[in-house]
């Protein structure tokens, strides 16, 4: 983690290094403030994660008997607020509050309950698939046919298809934009939440999410995400690392423009991810193979990105270039492109452009958060970023586990599929303790 100062805080996964440079970056009283943020963090990773976190909040009445738990453990003030308690530096309230802007939550409005990523960090650590995602899907298309499922690409779903059976509304399969119908018992959409019912579901059947309550939701903030290839020097390594997060002048203000005033501010902070110092497979010989991805509003905005993307993008990699992270990188580039807010909202059909589902404010969390099960329509379920517990990769996998359990409880399947359906345990003992 860059400052802008040129300062950094290496989050290397040593216990012992993490609290020399808590004590050298920070102000005094900062290290035992540390302390009581690491055990305050692990409780409310205990409960929060370990005993909650494959919970499907599906009625008021699971949310309610946590309350308790989560106003003892104060975990429904602001996540930054929370650090703020601990720390003096301001450094160190960035590099202890940030994470949540990796599942499209801004620090200064999501619960301190989301204290617990640094646990989940800590706990299991964090893995890379040799090859990148591209190969993380493969492996789970494998396994999906495996198990005998069938892929069908360039099927866009135009329509949920809902009949009614008396009073009850009951999902009977999908229409495609070519108008073919496929019929089916169960219907799981793993689309944007807001375009799963705004778009795919007619009106008349929906109720507790009608389009005033679903374009009510606050949406996550956007991305910007410039994928470039350069040639490589030979000291990308020295100074860089897999994963960079290079942070502008502001912090808090920047956060209020991307959030709360939805403008394009001048000044920017970004995730550098270079994956070919892991593996150099993705890039042709002497090449790197990266992208850099910069929080912006979501298309609620107003923004034209038409007329601002490519300047954007060039500032971007100027700065990389001009600042020292990639000295020459305008001169070694071999390729650049990149997506805007657009992308996501017409191509990924994510609503207002959002990168990552409702934010994930106290009102969105939980129980208060969508639901995988309808409520409004039989045998329709939802997964992923939009729906419970959230967004982030291992958060979609938790999401896809809870759905394949209410799927098992409503048709009567648990049994031997119920083992599989586990929560993981951590290792023993905890990182870091």
């Amino acid at each position: 983690m860059y400052f802008d100062d040129g300062t950094f805080f290496d989050y290397d996964g040593d216990p012992e290094n993490t609290r020399r440079q808590v004590k050298a970056l920070g102000e005094p009283g900062d290290l035992e403030g540390y302390e009581r943020f690491h055990a305050d963090a692990k409780a409310i990773f205990q409960r929060g994660f370990l005993e909650l976190g494959y919970t499907h909040f599906g009625d008021l009445g699971t949310m309610l008997r946590i309350v308790p738990d989560l106003l003892r453990l104060d975990a429904v003030r602001t996540l930054f607020s929370f650090a703020r308690k601990y720390f003096k530096s301001p450094k160190l309230r960035q590099v202890f509050s940030f994470e949540t802007l990796l599942i499209g939550g801004n620090p200064l409005s999501v619960p301190a309950i989301y204290a617990m990523i640094h646990f989940v960090e800590k706990t299991w650590g964090i893995h890379f698939a040799l090859g990148g995602t591209g190969a993380l899907v493969r492996g789970l298309v494998q396994k999906f046919e495996e198990l005998g499922g069938q892929m069908r690409y360039n099927a866009e779903v135009k329509k949920i298809n809902v009949v009614r059976e008396g009073r009850k509304k009951i999902a009977k399969g999908v229409t495609l934009a070519d108008g073919s119908v496929l019929e089916a018992d169960i219907v799981v959409s793993n689309a944007d939440y807001a375009h799963t019912y705004l778009k795919l579901i007619e009106p008349q059947y929906r109720f507790w999410h009608s389009d005033i309550i679903v374009k009510k939701r606050p949406q996550s903030m956007s991305l910007v995400v410039i994928y470039f290839g350069f040639k490589a020097d030979g000291t990308e390594g020295q100074k860089l690392r897999h994963h960079n997060i290079i942070l502008g002048p502001r912090y808090e203000g920047l956060l209020k423009d991307i959030f709360g005033r939805k403008v394009l501010a001048k000044d920017f902070s970004q995730y550098l991810h270079i994956p070919t110092l892991t593996d150099p497979s993705l890039a042709p010989p002497g090449h790197h193979a990266a992208y850099t991805l910069i929080p912006v509003p979501h298309n609620g905005s107003g923004l034209d990105w038409d007329l601002l993307g490519e300047p954007f993008v060039n500032k971007v990699l100027r700065f990389l270039d001009e600042r020292g992270y990639l000295p020459g990188l305008m001169e070694r580039l071999v390729h650049k492109s990149f997506i805007t807010p657009d992308y996501f909202e017409h191509t990924l059909n994510s609503y207002l452009g959002n990168a990552f589902g409702p934010e994930p404010i106290l009102a969105q969390s939980a129980y208060f958060r969508p639901h995988n099960r309808s409520e409004d329509i039989a045998n329709l379920y939802l997964v992923g970023a939009g729906v419970q517990p959230g967004a982030g990769t291992p958060s979609v996998m938790m999401s896809a586990k809870m759905t394949a359990r209410l799927i098992a409880e409503d048709f009567g399947l648990m049994g031997e599929e119920k083992r599989s359906l586990e929560p993981p345990q951590p290792a023993e003992p905890v990182a870091g303790d």
